[in-house]
């Protein structure tokens, strides 16, 4: 049985079935014991209601023991887990309207419009985008509703999409699932699911958070109002965490979320949270509320700087992509590359390129690094030279470029540099091979890089 165990578990569509599974087991038996001792007097609609519920714990139940057993579950009416290839990078939800752009990636494009907001880069590749367009993945969105029709699941079960204005209905809606922020436990999370949908969903949803900062303020409800000594349910804080990443998502909400007490401080916690998808969304809606150079301030001097940095040393792969570009972001501002300095930046970032590791997000860090004088001492006493200049040897066009303006900042601020890269050259040649054959970004910095060190060279 243990061998089953770990079959199933190792599966990552099975797993997220398992997952589902208990999470909607655990929400029908509260709503079953909590009705249960209710003082009001059953009539025929709560005895009827009791019995369906009774019915999906079985159901349940069965295709838990299925799944255990190592054979496929009879799904009935429980919603199977989506498969990833419909999921967007972005949201990790099922996609809806899903896009390709320029890196051939495919997004939902809520999701990825707002994203091209304040980035030109491709989020998964990292690339640098040469046009915008988003043009529409007829193949995957066939599929997708192919799949849901076969699983009798509604591709859009929570309102309007983008293209279509909220209603009084859709905003009535919206304002009741706040109110029962202040209810109870199984209201709350109730909310915070349908919540946490509807601004993936739509950004229409997201904007009505902008209207007012009384919705910010009753969305932390929850968070708040948790003594020192309990701590708050697992499934509604990643619920409320991962709505704070989906609204910060909206350009109109980033000041006001940022200048929102306790938005923050409730995102920095969360970086230290026991789950992993709450503590990335942390951090995703960190990166994103510090497009803002105002927020960026604010955000830094919260102390946000040290988690993420300890994240990046020691985190799951699953969160190092968010944490880092927030990481990056932050950095922008030089209050905040120096405390990351303090914090030990260098030295995390150093040694994930020294050993291989998550060196597509670590790179860009230690280029913006590069401009302060203090990083690049610390670099220098790391060997970071000779390192990025093996890097190079192996590496691709998009990192190549990326190490050559990282030697670039460090030889224009160190002359005592020079040396080592004029050996280099002399002996490989390793700085022509760019000139001849890098991105044109790269050929511009190696060539006046290799003039620096070497003299004017044909």
């Amino acid at each position: 049985m243990a061998e089953k165990n770990e079959a199933v578990e190792s599966d990552p569509n099975v797993a997220v079935t398992v997952t589902e599974l208990k999470i909607e087991l655990r929400r029908i038996v509260q709503s079953i014991v909590e009705e249960s001792s209710s003082s009001d007097e059953e009539n025929e609609e709560n005895e009827k209601r009791f019995k369906e519920r009774v019915e999906k714990v079985n159901e349940i139940l069965q295709n838990l023991k299925l799944l255990n057993e190592g054979r496929k579950p009879n799904y009935g009416g429980s919603m199977p887990a989506c498969p990833r290839e419909f999921r967007c990078p972005l949201s990790n939800e099922m996609m809806t309207d899903p896009v390709i752009i320029s890196s051939g990636q495919t997004y939902d494009r809520c999701m990825i419009q707002e994203w091209l907001n304040f980035e030109s880069t491709c989020p998964k590749t990292k690339e640098v985008l040469t046009q915008t367009i988003l043009t529409p993945n007829h193949l995957i969105k066939e599929l997708i509703t192919q799949w849901c029709k076969h699983h009798n699941v509604d591709p859009n079960p929570f309102g309007p999409s983008d293209e279509n204005p909220l209603t009084e209905a859709d905003r009535a809606l919206f304002v009741d699932q706040i109110r029962k922020l202040s209810t109870t436990l199984s209201d709350q999370k109730e909310a915070a699911r349908k919540l946490r949908s509807m601004t993936r969903r739509s950004s229409s949803f997201r904007a009505l958070f902008g209207e007012s900062g009384e919705y910010i303020r009753q969305l932390l409800i929850p968070l708040l109002e948790i003594k020192p000594e309990s701590e708050i349910d697992d499934d509604l804080h990643e619920d409320l965490i991962m709505i704070l990443s989906n609204i910060s998502n909206h350009e109109s909400n980033k000041k006001l979320m940022a200048e929102t007490p306790w938005v923050i401080s409730v995102l920095i916690d969360a970086l230290r949270s026991r789950r992993v998808e709450t503590r990335s969304n942390a951090a995703a809606a960190l990166y994103m509320l510090s497009a803002i150079d105002s927020n960026r301030a604010l955000i830094g001097e919260a102390g946000a700087l040290k988690p993420l940095i300890e994240l990046l040393e020691d985190g799951k792969p699953l969160e190092i992509k968010d944490v880092a570009w927030a990481i990056y972001r932050l950095c922008r501002t030089p209050e905040n590359r120096l405390r990351a300095i303090k914090d030990g930046v260098v030295r995390v970032v150093f040694y994930k390129i020294w050993n291989g590791v998550h060196v597509n997000e670590s790179l860009p860090i230690l280029e913006m690094l590069s401009i302060d004088q203090r990083a690049i001492e610390e670099m220098c006493n790391f060997g970071v030279v000779s390192a990025l200049i093996d890097l190079m040897k192996e590496s691709s066009d998009q990192k190549k470029e990326t190490c050559i303006a990282i030697l670039y900042n460090i030889c224009y601020n160190d002359r005592r540099k020079w040396e080592g890269l004029r050996h280099e050259e002399k002996a490989y040649g390793t700085l022509t091979e760019v000139v001849q054959n890098g991105t044109e970004g790269a050929k511009t910095k190696a060539r006046e890089l290799r003039d620096w060190v070497c003299g004017s060279v044909n």
